[in-house]
């Protein structure tokens, strides 16, 4: 019998590694994680074939894949985190089947970032999340680009982790 993406060994953190947790993404999205999730937030870690989900307060809030933490599109807070590039219409169909972002998709850049930073990728009619990415570029040179691929895409609506997601 094959084990199931979804089958899941969940438990909650001891305070110690809590607080090593709270302090990484603390220092790696820049935010006030005690404003953010309460001064004793409940830190669950579910492990799946996909990703380790981390559970704060009970929401899958982050995932870490291949040692990198990144904040999940479930996350409504996940705007606030990320800088935004915005796509037109005629991207969405092509993101959320996984495809990297390219410069033509491109409407608009928001926020600065480095190489290698996360970035949100939003729709430009209701500026709903689509996925997350990582920079192949910081964003002054991003501005300039007229052609190429610009964010590699790790995660997006409809992918695996996103269904192991909606099941949690």
């Amino acid at each position: 019998m094959a084990v199931s993406e979804t089958a899941v060994k969940r438990y909650f953190l001891k305070e110690k590694a809590a607080r090593q947790l709270l302090l990484e993404l603390s220092q790696k999205f820049k935010v006030d994680t005690e404003q953010l999730f309460g001064p004793k937030p409940h830190i669950e870690l579910a492990e799946t074939q996909v990703a380790e989900i981390l559970l704060v307060n009970r929401k899958p809030l982050f995932a870490r894949i291949d040692e990198n933490i990144l904040p999940t599109l479930i996350f409504n807070e996940v705007s606030s985190l990320l800088p935004k590039i915005v796509v037109d219409m005629g991207a969405v169909p092509h993101v959320c089947n996984g495809a990297d972002l390219m410069v033509p998709g491109v409407v608009q850049i928001n926020g600065n970032f480095n190489t290698n930073d996360f970035v949100l990728i939003v729709d430009e009619r209701h500026g709903k999340p689509l996925a997350i990415g990582v920079a192949l570029f910081d964003s002054h040179a991003m501005r300039k680009m007229k052609r190429g691929k610009i964010v590699k895409n790790i995660h997006y609506v409809g992918d695996k982790l996103w269904e192991v997601l909606k099941k949690m």
